[in-house]
């Protein structure tokens, strides 16, 4: 039987947290819009704190971060199963494996990533 890739153990583990911290967002959304439905306060106008549509926007915000990141790993999972992982999609040069381990879903290598 032939080892896990740690390469693929570390894509997967960034995959279930990227998950669970989708879970917790649109936990608080959710929150935040029943919050919101239970009150007829201003909070537009209220100086004591951030208002709900402030609120929905960062977690909407963060949400749509994390689904770039989840595509990302499922990008970088599609091209373990190819073998076309750390190939940098741009110049077609391999991807420095302390990039790789820094950074397991990088589909561009340093120099094309540092291009304007």
């Amino acid at each position: 039987m032939t080892p896990p890739d740690p390469r693929v153990l570390a894509l997967e583990d960034e995959r279930r947290v990227l998950h669970r911290r989708l879970e917790g967002l649109a936990s608080d959304f959710a929150e935040t819009v029943a919050a919101s439905l239970d009150t007829n306060a201003d909070d537009e106008h209220d100086p004591e704190g951030a208002t709900i549509a402030f609120e929905r926007s960062q977690v909407t915000s963060m949400s749509r971060q994390l689904e770039q990141r989840l595509a990302e790993v499922d990008a970088a999972l599609a091209g373990v199963a190819a073998g076309t992982y750390g190939t940098c999609t741009a110049c077609g040069r391999p991807i420095s494996p302390a990039r790789l381990e820094a950074r397991p879903a990088a589909a561009l290598c340093i120099t094309c990533a540092s291009r304007p």
